[in-house]
């Protein structure tokens, strides 16, 4: 039983040693490429500018007609729940009409 808990301590032992040398790899590495990163940052910039100009024009072109779109879809789920039910709300509409035709027998007279 002393051996197996001297397992387990050695186990963990070992990962934090890892741990600790795979910190230091990424310090080091995020150190290197600082610069590298830096300069992509000020190149790229414009190029993003650029994307969000061309993406918003995109938007304002193409939002009315992704409205129209999404309106067109919208009447369509609700036609796809509606037609199935109008068979039933027919047989309810022709009960509600039978049993309000017939006179109202069970009056109380006075």
């Amino acid at each position: 039983m002393i051996a197996l808990a001297l397992v387990a301590v050695a186990a963990v032992a070992v990962w934090a040693v890892v741990m600790l040398m795979m910190a230091a790899l990424k310090v080091v590495l995020w150190l290197v490429l600082l610069p590298v990163r830096l300069l992509l940052h000020i190149v790229l910039l414009p190029l993003l500018l650029l994307k969000a100009l061309i993406g918003g024009f995109l938007l304002l072109v193409l939002g009315p007609v992704l409205l129209i779109a999404l309106l067109a879809g919208l009447v369509a789920l609700a036609a796809a729940i509606i037609v199935p039910v109008l068979p039933l709300l027919f047989i309810v509409f022709v009960v509600w009409v039978i049993l309000r035709s017939k006179p109202a027998s069970t009056a109380i007279v006075r």
